[in-house]
């Protein structure tokens, strides 16, 4: 696809804070503009510089010129019979992606994606059959949150976001970095850092950065307790394996009270035996952390199957008897390809 000379101008909503003083500082115009542009484009949804009227007439045909304000458009929404959304986001570039929007007791909680396909290849993983087509720029990242909020009608309140769609995190650092800034400043969106959480399928390198870096949650996607069966699972093991990732996890720097996350799919036959909650409980014993179990959300295709019931309850068993804090999530949004595992960003024209 050709780019058009619009689009090749600064997306405002790919700057930091920091970015967009600079930015605003080379036009000769005082910093607190860029606090007023961003609660514009943040706090008040605007997607055009005409409905900036916070500034000069001047200063916002100025801006027009010389930048732009994008985000992706929504294409379709499917609602789940639990209430979970699924939304089909189109790119500049053509491309799509998917977020969900799930409903909570109290809350709503945002999973968003940060690369279009996937380049992990995890063999349980809908996405990864996508292959790998570019990262996500901030703009892209945050903007799933901001075009949901602002042109979704009757978008629920989020309270958390998740970045566990589409893509590893980790792979696109840079930009998922400056995303969460944005997502957490109080001149973006705002949210705090305690209800931001990446999930990674156990880059170790960058798992060390981030906790040097910013300070969220972290979500580590493990589903094995041995490297022969967690390289079959998951290539990535091959060149981080589990000796070098759970090094690089307990150093991660949980604040406070709060733990790391291990999540772990339950899949029949695989990894879901009474032994294997065993050998994982002996594994995780020296790790301050907590455990997201998951039955495997099936989907056209797919390799593995979930585990009966009695199965996933005597391995849940096995770990809160070995003293482990072990959560069983509830899939939600399996009906529409909305759960763990089964985002693709697959869109057919009617």
């Amino acid at each position: 696809m050709i780019k058009s000379a619009a689009s090749q101008l600064p997306n405002l909503l790919d700057f930091t804070l920091e970015e967009m003083e600079e930015f605003i500082s080379s036009l000769g115009k005082e910093k607190f503009r860029a606090r007023q542009i961003r609660k514009c484009l943040y706090q008040a949804g605007n997607i055009s510089f005409d409905e900036m009227t916070t500034l000069s007439r001047d200063f916002r045909t100025k801006l027009s010129g010389i930048a732009r304000i994008s985000r992706p458009q929504i294409v379709k929404v499917q609602e789940s019979k639990d209430g979970t959304k699924k939304a089909l986001l189109r790119l500049e570039d053509g491309l799509f992606i998917e977020s969900v929007l799930i409903p909570g007791k109290n809350n709503w909680t945002i999973c968003v994606s940060t690369q279009a396909g996937c380049a992990m290849d995890c063999q349980f993983c809908l996405t990864a059959r996508q292959g790998f087509k570019r990262n996500l720029q901030p703009s892209e990242i945050t903007g799933q949150i901001l075009t949901l909020k602002y042109a979704l009608p009757d978008c629920p309140e989020i309270k958390n976001i998740v970045m566990m769609g589409m893509g590893e995190p980790l792979a696109n650092y840079d930009n998922v970095v400056k995303a969460i800034k944005n997502l957490t400043c109080d001149f973006g969106l705002g949210f705090s850092n305690r209800k931001v959480t990446v999930s990674t399928c156990g880059l170790a390198p960058q798992i060390m950065k981030l906790g040097k870096d910013i300070c969220i949650n972290l979500a580590v996607s493990l589903n094995a307790h041995d490297n022969e069966t967690r390289s079959r699972l998951m290539p990535i093991n091959k060149k981080y394996p589990l000796e070098v990732l759970l090094d690089a996890c307990k150093k991660y720097p949980m604040p406070g009270r709060r733990l790391l996350t291990f999540e772990y799919i339950l899949m029949d036959g695989i990894n879901a035996s009474v032994r294997d909650a065993k050998k994982l409980a002996a594994l995780l014993k020296d790790q301050r952390c907590k455990l997201n179990l998951i039955v495997f959300n099936e989907y056209p295709g797919a390799p593995f199957k979930a585990p009966s019931p009695k199965t996933v309850e005597a391995f849940q068993k096995t770990l809160i008897d070995s003293h482990y804090t072990t959560m069983l999530r509830a899939s939600k949004g399996s009906d529409i390809l909305a759960a763990c595992g089964q985002l693709s960003g697959a869109y057919q024209a009617q």
